[in-house]
């Protein structure tokens, strides 16, 4: 059956999303291929021409650019936001943009029409690497929760804005001396009963350090909102960035996975009699998985000691590659041949995303909302590879709620075209939410963009 799947899988992925025309800075190192396709294409996803406003007309919206949407969607430039990264919107009805690299929450305002530029205006400033937003109502007053790189925070929230904060827990793992790949952005969601869950991402790329620290990196969290205290919900986890409940109310996270990984197996590989634990760039491009996974209480992905492994036939150069509950393989940096850990004790990863496609948002929608052809399912922001050659495309996925096995299928691309034919890359999608409008309003931080699609109706 995975063999099978695979071949599907495969076939799919050659329909790639189309190429935008704009220009870029590259964001890869080395020498690059044709462009990367990213998740096969939705089956009716046709080429237009990203509308831009002339307020919104500055680099690198100053020259045309193209975008692969489905049939019959539209796309523009809605807004220009600096390092536009989290979004939310208020109970008025306007759109919250975290600016980490600007230490800011902004505020966008929709006139009467909602396709109009928006009014913008800075709402918090002086923070510490904020991402992370997300409203509540707790002990009946609507709260907005900020998560900066080393607090979490809530503001009590009305019609004219945030209140003084209050700090629900802070010392969060930030800037790590000695790590090798500090993560410092986090996210925040709210739980069924309140409680807050965001992940506390690694200081390193795969280094078992992190899981000895106090509280221990490479993890999610949960904060109660009434007491701060804080305790790990699951493990494994190198950068979970995104964060959302499932329509059956289980929690799921979107895994940015190690990089540079060594080969984990005794045998001939790119040239090598015995490649094991050779960084070897032809293996480092599909290895290992991005994961989706359901995350329950004491779960581990497990980082940095396994690693979901893609291949129908592992460790085979040119070998099909299944992205359905991929099995676990040893590290061979930090689990050689499986001694340190049993890596068949996991649980597969509910759903692969080829490797190095750096997902982000993460977000449920009821079925209807993105068109009425359109069941339950999820939008996923891809932010594109640095370490895979050739590039993995930036992108923004939908993948369908299989509710008869309570998991997602496999994705599909419905903003794509980011990227140029030789790497280089004018745009990288960060956040995807849908408006009051019924819109889709996708974050782009290299842009400073936010991007407002229109799904067909009907």
């Amino acid at each position: 059956m995975r063999a099978l799947r695979s071949a599907l899988a495969t076939a799919a992925v050659l329909g790639a999303v189309v190429s935008g025309c704009g220009v870029g800075g590259s964001e890869t190192t080395g020498t690059v291929a044709a462009a990367d396709p990213a998740p096969a294409a939705d089956p009716a996803t046709t080429s237009v021409e990203l509308s831009v406003p002339q307020a919104n007309a500055t680099p690198p919206f100053d020259t045309p650019h193209v975008v692969g949407v489905p049939a019959g969607w539209n796309a523009s430039v809605w807004a220009r936001v600096a390092n536009a990264r989290y979004e939310a919107w208020t109970p008025e009805g306007d759109l919250l943009v975290s600016q980490p690299g600007n230490g800011t929450v902004s505020l966008l305002s929709p006139g009467s029409d909602p396709s109009a530029v928006p009014q913008q205006r800075v709402l918090l400033a002086g923070l510490t690497q904020p991402q992370g937003l997300a409203f509540d109502t707790w002990h009946g007053r609507r709260v907005l929760y900020v998560i900066e790189s080393d607090r979490l925070d809530r503001y009590p929230w009305s019609a004219t804005g945030p209140g003084p904060r209050t700090t629900v827990v802070d010392h969060l793992p930030d800037l790590q001396p000695g790590g090798d790949d500090v993560h410092r952005l986090k996210s925040v969601v709210v739980g069924p009963d309140h409680t807050l869950y965001f992940p506390l991402p690694s200081s390193t790329n795969a280094g078992l350090a992190d899981e000895r620290m106090d509280p221990p990196r490479g993890t999610v969290a949960t904060v109660d909102p009434d007491t701060g205290t804080l305790r790990i919900f699951a493990r494994g986890i190198r950068n979970g960035e995104g964060l959302a409940f499932a329509p059956d109310g289980t929690l799921w996270v979107a895994v940015n996975n190690r990089d540079t990984i060594a080969y984990p197996f005794h045998r001939a590989y790119g040239g090598e009699p015995d490649a094991f634990g050779k960084v070897i760039p032809g293996y480092v491009t599909d290895h290992p998985s991005e994961e989706v996974a359901r995350l329950t209480p004491g779960r581990d992905l497990g980082w940095p000691t396994c690693n979901p492994d893609p291949d129908v036939d592992p460790g085979v150069a040119g070998t099909a590659l299944d992205e359905a509950d991929p099995p676990f393989t040893p590290d061979a940096q930090n689990n050689p041949d499986g001694k340190v850990r049993n890596c068949t004790d996991l649980k597969p990863i509910e759903r692969g995303i080829p490797a190095h496609s750096a997902p982000l948002g993460l977000h449920f929608l009821p079925a209807g909302t993105l068109g009425a052809g359109r069941g339950e399912g999820a939008v996923l922001a891809l932010h594109g590879s640095w370490n895979a050659q050739p590039p993995r495309a930036p992108a923004v996925v939908w993948m369908p709620w299989v509710a008869a096995d309570k998991t997602l299928g496999a994705p599909q691309t419905i903003l794509g075209g980011f990227q140029d034919a030789n790497g280089e890359r004018w745009g990288r999608p960060v956040d995807d939410v849908i408006g009051p409008d019924g819109a889709l309003y996708v974050s782009d931080d290299k842009s400073g963009a936010i991007y407002r699609l229109t799904p067909k109706t009907n």
